[in-house]
């Protein structure tokens, strides 16, 4: 499997959970970073079918949207839930996940000088729902008994949302211990000490 990304763009904010589930099903990723200057030059856009990166390669599938990507391993994995009811709540759960993700890129690329305060006192409004639905949760997933690829993409906003809003699971007992159980499987665990992946911005634009 190969991923081609942009080196000063979304990276961890588009690609982050699809490594997280690469990692945790010892999956083996060949990265490919495009720095802004190759990509400007307008060849590599040119040859992406919706003029944009990330771009996924498995065998001969290629892929381009994020969430596609997601979906796809998450089939290829496991991690799609064991029947079409669950398969069905997994795709809410992770476009609810996508919502509040496209709030948070809006504000670090749009508003973040003038609108990062409100924002990290609304956050809790937006987080209340995932504490609700892993608060009646008893496998503390999701949905159902194993981790899904909603799982992969929530854990990761949150990470993104810890170094925005230091505090912003203070409140959330149950969304606390769901990051640390995510973070505390070994595989994941490896990859988010790993230097290379520590060094990654999270941001393209240096705000985080």
């Amino acid at each position: 499997m190969r991923a081609i990304c942009n080196k000063e763009g979304f990276y961890l904010s588009r690609c982050g959970a699809l490594k997280m589930m690469l990692a945790d099903n010892d999956q083996q990723l060949k990265e490919n970073m495009v720095s802004i200057e190759e990509w400007m030059k307008g060849d590599m856009k040119g040859s992406c079918l919706f003029g944009q990166l990330p771009k996924f390669e498995d065998g001969d599938l290629v892929l381009y949207q994020s969430n596609a990507m997601l979906r796809h391993l998450g089939r290829k994995h496991g991690a799609y839930g064991k029947n079409d009811c669950e398969a069905s709540l997994i795709d809410m759960m992770n476009d609810a996940v996508e919502d509040l993700r496209l709030k948070y890129i809006k504000l670090i690329y749009q508003e973040y000088e003038t609108g990062k305060e409100a924002y990290c006192k609304d956050l809790p409004n937006h987080l209340k729902p995932f504490e609700s639905v892993l608060s009646k949760s008893k496998s503390g997933f999701l949905v159902g008994d194993q981790i899904s690829f909603a799982d992969y993409n929530l854990f990761d906003l949150l990470l993104n949302h810890k170094v925005l809003c230091s505090a912003s699971l203070d409140s959330f007992p149950t969304l606390k211990s769901y990051v640390d159980k995510i973070a505390a499987r070994p595989k994941i665990k490896a990859l988010l000490e790993c230097e290379n992946f520590k060094k990654l911005p999270i941001n393209g634009n240096g705000k985080q």
